[in-house]
């Protein structure tokens, strides 16, 4: 098994990739998304405002492991210190804050990397992927067979995914050196300041 993975600005171009890596034949329990929330776009049962509340502290708010219907069914609420509050579902999330049965239990101070690196993805990889989660992205990663990899990587690489050392030199230009688990989150206004700056021109 590899691990392929794709960060998006926008969620909706992220939920695409999605639905093409379960298209080709990649089990919804093999994918997982993980997605900035500071905005307040996706409401579960009116919890995220405790979620935005509890964000400094970890604690998890939602389920997070994918349903029968397809991993996005599975969608909950959650927050990683340093990031905020975010959307997720799926694997790394699960183990990002040590999930147990399908709920979420405690917190997950730099559990993100660690969840990343584990999984094979490189530690400097890990940290721009968590940052990018953290300024408003959305991060999808998968495991793969050897034979779906490419096809996941090509799914993954698409046009409007973020291209990972462009966007770690944007990050450095403005004196970032890593992710740090202990950073306040974006604000939603900083999140849009953020995608507006990373807009690709017309």
């Amino acid at each position: 098994m590899k691990t392929v993975t794709g960060l998006f600005d926008d969620y909706q171009d992220a939920s695409d990739a999605v639905g093409e890596l379960e298209a080709s034949g990649v089990p919804h329990g093999d994918i997982s998304i993980v997605a900035n929330n500071s905005t307040n776009w996706y409401d579960d049962d009116g919890d995220d405002t405790n979620a935005a509340a509890d964000a400094t502290g970890g604690a998890g708010v939602g389920a997070v492991i994918g349903g029968a219907g397809g991993l996005l069914t599975g969608l909950g609420l959650m927050a990683i210190p340093g990031v905020g509050p975010v959307v997720a579902a799926g694997w790394l999330a699960a183990t990002a804050v040590g999930a147990l049965g399908g709920a979420v239990v405690g917190g997950a101070a730099g559990g993100i990397i660690g969840a990343l690196t584990d999984s094979g993805v490189s530690e400097k990889d890990a940290h721009v992927y968590a940052e990018g989660v953290r300024r408003g992205g959305t991060l999808v990663t998968a495991k793969v067979s050897d034979e779906l990899a490419d096809q996941a990587k090509r799914i993954l690489g698409q046009t409007n995914s973020v291209d990972l050392e462009e966007r770690r030199s944007t990050y450095e230009a403005g004196g970032w050196t890593g992710f740090d688990p202990k950073a306040d989150p974006y604000t939603d206004v900083e999140v849009e300041r953020d995608r507006t700056r990373n807009a690709s021109p017309l």
